[in-house]
């Protein structure tokens, strides 16, 4: 396959731009009128299911792909959120609401996680995903494609 012909695969490095967006137009992410953004699919930088509608797409052409909240980031679950006492945090970090924070995990990886309300002794913590229960507009373009190993 020569590189014209080539579309995107799994293990493939690609330079691209893309947006995500609400179906009524509200933008949560464009690198259109930026710079690109360089990924290399299979490694955790864009969520599984965008990577997902990657695969197969060749150079330099504009697709959207309109996805429910479960195709995307997922659906809420009541049950990442999670009250955490105040002690647990920095005794010099100010919390507030929608304050967005990296919680290190015992594995070594990090989440993040939005203060919803914060009292006297406990901040609530929701670890979902701030899109989730979205549907989202994904476009992309890709302008590069290194190919990858298989992964």
């Amino acid at each position: 396959m020569s590189k014209l012909e080539h579309s995107v695969g799994p293990g493939d490095t690609i330079l691209l731009h893309y947006q995500l967006s609400s179906p009524d137009g509200t933008e949560f992410e464009n690198t259109f009128d930026d710079e690109p953004v360089e990924l290399t699919l299979g490694q955790g930088e864009l969520a599984w299911n965008l990577e997902q509608c990657l695969i197969g797409l060749p150079l330099n052409e504009r697709h959207v792909f309109m996805l429910e909240p479960a195709q995307a980031f997922g659906c809420f679950d009541e049950r990442l959120v999670q009250r955490l006492p105040l002690a647990d945090f920095p005794p010099d970090m100010a919390l507030a609401p929608q304050m967005m924070i990296e919680f290190q995990l015992p594995n070594g990886t990090t989440m993040p996680g939005t203060i919803q309300a914060i009292d006297q002794s406990e901040a609530v913590v929701d670890f979902n995903h701030p899109l989730s229960d979205c549907p989202v507009h994904f476009e992309v373009e890709v302008l590069k494609i290194i190919p990858g190993k298989i992964m």
